[in-house]
């Protein structure tokens, strides 16, 4: 219950029923807010408790000078959490774990349940491993059960298990389309209270819900566990960009020309950690599947969100989409009363201004390696002939200058290093000549001949939350596909072409309106849903294909409907990537090659012989609306909603366990109970001041959480290898980091392990290493080993960082690796937000150096024995300003950056669960 300091609470009637609210004008200085920051007043209203959220936080938002840098931190309190299979399952492995502590400690297990709505959608383990058959469905999806079987079973079982968490099986959608087609609620209604529906997910494109008015963003798994568990998640007052649109599209372009036109400018602009919101009379002219689009971008151009107010665009999407009239009523009602409702003729303050006129955007893609990196396809043939020869050995080529900005983490099972840690290598500046050629005869297996070189498209896919939740770019792409069927034309026989849509409401509007079979003919067969080629299972090439890559160094390309698009991410084989529409995509097929000015040259022959361009096959603008109007109705979410959480007879008929504590197998290599809980008791000890601590790792400055937690494929010679090898896993079926985020062993093996991390312990080595000080000569040894010895010895550990520590991404097995590898505190120069909140949620004392200090400056060069004392201040309740530290009898002061008493709660249970799991056991 809130403390209502402001007398906010108060009454809504809509139709015959009343809901309780917490009024916005009840507070000085809330009708000036901007939509997104009003969420965030009203958060606090409601939650206010007079500890960790007061009275004095709801003051300072609602003076939010619009001018000024962040610098003042609340407490937000999300309504639901969403995750994917991915960064979900360690989230379940943790509320599985905690139910046997609560059971060892004598209480009910059944307690242990989500606080707030937590949903999971299946969506990233399916891989392409078969495409253009009608078949290629079905046998995907036999293909993830089998790789899938053991996390499958876990999650099925907490399905069952938990109140409050649902799952969304495989074969069904994406997330983020899901949320928005089916749970997202935008005005929530929870024991007769009624609040903006807010949603924090375990996938950076959790901002697609921004589109129908929903604050929510990406996190990481410690921050969804806090959530989900009913804890706050600290973060700053943002920056809010306004971003006024104007006009409307003209005809030809699509969505997908619009937010990479927006892309690009929010990128250009700077938007990194703030929020963006839209606003002006362009608005009501972008459809809201244009909007969920536009919002599910976020990550790319950088900002935290980038949302669209409520409106009436809004209402009528969560009617289609089979949202109940009460529901309906509800939303409108509500937005209504709290100033939320979007007034096209109103300029709310914003902190910085960006403007765009519609009618100028014009048809793009983007590539070969960054969302923000759009080319007009006007030109696009000619910029393709200038940067391959970036990527072509045998020809000199100019290098791009552009400076290649960090991105969120991939939510990817194949992060590729060159996505970690920038460009590749490139050649010097030379003339750009004519294009390169290296023509290679290929043969597939039924006979098929033709010639194989740089620039050739083998990768076509249809895929990704950005565009298949869009119906307008998705029936622009069976249209394509049917004129160009009709001319006779046909993908080229190198296309790895593929159709992976965010839902089964596509395809049914597809076989509504007699689409299907064009897409088949050309190849684009149903493959999964799921997120699929944009996450990189894109599934291997043809053998004979992949071959003559790879034996002829050829430059080939991919051309996909994704968000994603940084090198070595699509597939191994593909040098150069683009990010298209849809449309694009079939007739980038078609034309085999991105040598082609696709514009004005045919894209291939007719069956009458004459050429066909791809204006002669390019859909009308009013021929797409006709077909998305008459093909697409309120009855197809309804029947394919209706029960999203059975699942198919696979799902059904996987064997799991009954009860309220979960079998764990203890051959398992894909989910292991956490060691979290082990030896915990119903009162927290002391806290400790550490002695005798060695350094684990003296890092420089911007080591980001890329750096840190483990991602990508597993080398059979790393410390996870070792492990899976002699657990007898084959090296063929180590799968990724990924996959195996539920099995602490290999997760932790991986933590430090990036091979482009530089441990100044070691001179010009990189990779995770460090020196073993528990030996006389302090040899070089992995740091997983390294971690072990000193465990064998009961040495604490510390991690030595300069400016930016934890950087990029919040991953949440950036802070739960180093807490396991026995690390009890880090020493850096500043902190990333949330690294620096995840780390005390995982037990571990974030401290910084003084203004001017720095491990340089202060003469540490990581051999040193640490002590670091007035930590125990904590156990009298209040939260040391400073602690001493004494490093081989030189000693300092260092700032404890245990910012609210919120986090000083946790640090004292030794982290975010146990507090949780403590207060439920007391309750």
């Amino acid at each position: 219950m809130s403390a209502n300091s402001f007398g906010s609470r108060n009454t809504l009637r809509v139709g015959d029923k009343s809901y309780e609210i917490y009024r916005l004008d009840a507070v000085e200085g809330a009708a000036r807010l901007p939509y997104s920051l009003k969420v965030l007043l009203e958060n606090l209203l409601r939650t206010e408790d007079g500890a960790d959220i007061t009275a004095d936080h709801v003051r300072t938002l609602a003076a939010w000078d619009p001018t000024a840098q962040p610098s003042h931190e609340i407490q937000f309190t999300p309504a639901r959490v969403i995750m994917q299979d991915f960064t979900g399952v360690p989230c379940v492995v943790d509320l599985a774990t905690m139910r046997e502590a609560v059971r060892d400690l004598g209480g009910d297990p059944s307690k242990i349940n989500p606080l707030a709505p937590a949903e999971m959608v299946i969506d990233h383990s399916v891989i392409v491993d078969y495409f253009g058959s009608p078949d290629a469905f079905e046998r995907n999806v036999e293909r993830e059960y089998e790789r899938n079987g053991e996390r499958y079973q876990f999650l099925r079982w907490g399905q069952t298990a938990f109140d409050q968490f649902k799952v969304v099986p495989p074969g069904t959608g994406i997330v983020h389309q899901v949320n928005i087609e089916h749970l997202a609620r935008v005005v929530f209604d929870r024991d007769g209270v009624a609040y903006p529906d807010t949603c924090v997910g375990t996938d950076s494109h959790t901002t697609m819900e921004n589109g129908i008015g929903v604050l929510g963003w990406g996190v990481g798994g410690i921050e969804a566990e806090a959530a989900m568990l009913g804890q706050p998640i600290s973060m700053l007052i943002p920056r809010v960009v306004g971003f006024k649109l104007t006009g409307e599209l003209p005809a030809g372009t699509t969505a997908t020309d619009l937010v990479l036109t927006i892309t690009e400018m929010l990128r250009k602009h700077g938007v990194v950690g703030k929020f963006v919101e839209f606003y002006g009379e362009g608005v009501a002219a972008v459809p809201l599947a244009n909007r969920a689009t536009i919002g599910n971008m976020s990550p790319e151009f950088g900002s935290t969100c980038a949302i669209f107010p409520i409106d009436g665009e809004t209402l009528s999407y969560l009617r289609l989409t089979g949202r109940s009239e009460e529901q309906v009523a509800l939303v409108e009602a509500y937005a209504k009363e709290q100033g939320m409702w979007l007034d096209p003729a109103v300029e709310p303050e914003f902190s910085e201004y960006l403007e765009l006129d519609l009618s100028t955007v014009v048809p793009s893609i983007a590539g070969p390696k960054r969302p923000q990196d759009r080319i007009q396809v006007s030109v696009a043939k000619e910029t393709w002939r200038r940067d391959v020869l970036n990527y072509v050995p045998s020809v000199q080529g100019p290098v791009d200058e552009a400076s290649d900005e960090s991105f969120p983490a991939s939510d990817s099972p194949a992060n590729s290093q060159e996505q970690v840690n920038g460009d590749r290598p490139r050649e010097q500046a030379g003339s750009m000549g004519d294009r390169p050629s290296k023509p290679i005869p290929v043969t597939l297996p039924g006979g098929t001949s033709f010639e194989l070189d740089h620039g050739a498209v083998v990768v076509a896919a249809i895929t990704s939350c950005t565009n298949t939740s869009n119906p307008y770019v998705m029936i622009g792409a069976a249209l394509l596909a049917k004129k160009a069927v009709e001319k006779g034309l046909t993908s080229k026989p190198w296309v790895k072409t593929s159709l992976a849509p965010g839902s089964q409401v596509v395809t049914g509007y597809y076989e509504r309106a007699g689409l299907t079979p064009y897409l088949d003919k050309l190849g684009f067969n149903l493959v999964g849903y799921g997120c699929t080629t944009c996450i990189g299972n894109t599934g291997p090439l043809p053998t004979e294909i992949s071959a003559a890559v790879n034996d002829h160094d050829l430059t080939v390309t991919a051309v996909l409907s994704g968000n994603r698009n940084f090198e070595g991410r699509i597939s191994p084989d593909v040098k150069m990537n683009y990010l298209a529409s849809p449309p694009l995509v079939v007739a980038y097929a078609l034309a085999g090659t991105m040598d082609i000015d696709i514009l004005n040259e045919p894209l291939g022959e007719g069956s009458d012989g004459q050429p066909v361009f791809l204006r002669d096959i390019w859909p009308a603008t009013d021929e797409v609306a006709e077909v998305v109007e008459s093909s697409i109705g309120k009855e197809m979410f309804a029947k394919d909603y209706a029960d999203v959480f059975t699942g198919d007879a696979r799902w059904k008929g996987l064997d799991i366990p009954t009860g309220d504590t979960f079998e764990w197998d203890p051959d398992s290599t894909y989910v292991r109970k956490a060691p979290y809980f082990e030896g915990m008791r119903p009162e927290p000890a002391p806290v400790t001041d550490i002695h005798g601590a060695r350094v684990l790792a003296k890092l420089g400055d911007s080591v980001t959480t890329d750096h840190i937690s483990p991602a990508g494929s597993i080398k059979a010679d790393s410390p996870a290898g070792r492990y899976l090898q002699e657990n007898g896993v084959a090296i063929k079926d180590f799968n990724s980091y990924g996959s195996r985020r539920g099995n602490h062993e290999v997760m932790i093996r991986g933590t430090f392990a990036n091979i482009r991390l530089r441990n100044q312990l070691l001179d010009g080595v990189e990779g995770g290493f460090t020196r073993d000080f528990t030996q006389d000569d302090a040899p070089q040894t992995t740091i997983f080993d390294a971690s072990a010895a000193y465990a064998a010895q009961g040495t604490p550990l510390v991690v030595l960082a300069g400016k930016e520590y934890g950087s990029g991404s919040s991953r949440d097995w950036a802070a739960k690796g180093t807490a396991l590898l026995g690390v009890r505190a880090v020493i850096a120069e500043s902190y990333e937000r949330i690294h620096r909140s995840n780390l005390i949620g995982m037990g571990v004392l974030p401290l910084q150096f003084k203004d001017g200090d720095s491990a340089g400056s202060l003469g540490l060069d990581g051999t040193e024995t640490f002590d670091i004392t007035g930590v125990e201040v904590l156990n009298e309740g209040g939260i040391p300003r400073e602690v001493t530290v004494t490093a081989n009898g030189r000693e300092f002061t260092a700032v404890v950056r245990i910012d609210t008493p919120g986090e000083a709660a946790y640090y004292r249970n030794g982290g975010i669960m146990q507090y949780v799991l403590r207060q439920l056991i007391a309750r």
